[in-house]
């Protein structure tokens, strides 16, 4: 059962570091992105959490608070970082919701590894702590994402020869994808969802195109 005050704490919480941070406050739609993509990574933790009996409160804080990093100004190594920084900014504000200690360090632990699987304190790669980093990565397959991914990639600029490569190399790509690890069933069955999904949309898109320059057969 959902601790709503706890959430609604760390939502406040979350919220107002981002409407602090210098980069974010001059860059509204930076912001807006950051924010939605939190809330979306704390609904599929909060999903893992359901059906792997995890506290599904602890997640969705967990999963909240993995970005948090980014109302500071990343440096050289920022977003290698990000994961590790949001950990040290999250601790006391766990503290202050008055979470026991050892979740408290579960919790940062796996928002510290959300990035690069490592981090800079003692901790426990424990299936909680690396739901973290799994539902990070999942929502990293979603419908926007696709629409996102074409739009920064200049789809619509490139040549009829650069998209028809452009959609070979991502389903390449996204068939290796598959037995990449994830640290709970429910993860990997979500993951391979998502991963179907993408595969069937750039099956799709790679056919259509090479039904675009000829007549075929």
């Amino acid at each position: 059962m959902l601790d709503r005050e706890r959430v609604r704490k760390t939502e406040e919480f979350l919220k107002n570091r981002f409407d602090a941070g210098i980069y974010l406050s001059a860059h509204p739609e930076a912001e807006a992105y950051r924010l939605e993509h939190s809330y979306r990574v704390a609904n599929i933790g909060r999903q893992i959490a359901a059906k792997e009996g995890f506290d599904e409160t602890e997640m969705v804080i967990a999963c909240l608070l993995h970005d948090v990093s980014y109302c500071e100004e990343f440096g050289e190594d920022g977003w290698k970082e990000h994961g590790r920084r949001s950990a040290k900014i999250a601790r006391p504000f766990l503290t202050e919701l008055g979470l026991p200690e050892d979740r408290i360090g579960d919790i940062c632990y796996g928002i510290a590894i959300h990035v690069d699987d490592e981090a800079d304190f003692p901790g426990e790669k424990t299936p909680f702590a690396l739901s973290v980093g799994d539902a990070d990565n999942i929502d990293r397959f979603d419908v926007y994402r696709i629409h996102e991914t074409l739009s920064c990639d200049g789809f619509l600029e490139k040549s009829f020869e650069e998209k028809l490569e452009y959609a070979d190399k991502r389903l390449e790509r996204l068939l290796q994808l598959k037995s990449f690890p994830m640290g709970t069933e429910t993860a990997g069955s979500m993951w391979l969802e998502r991963l179907s999904f993408y595969i069937s949309f750039y099956e799709k898109l790679a056919d259509q195109l090479r039904c675009s320059d000829c007549i075929i057969g």
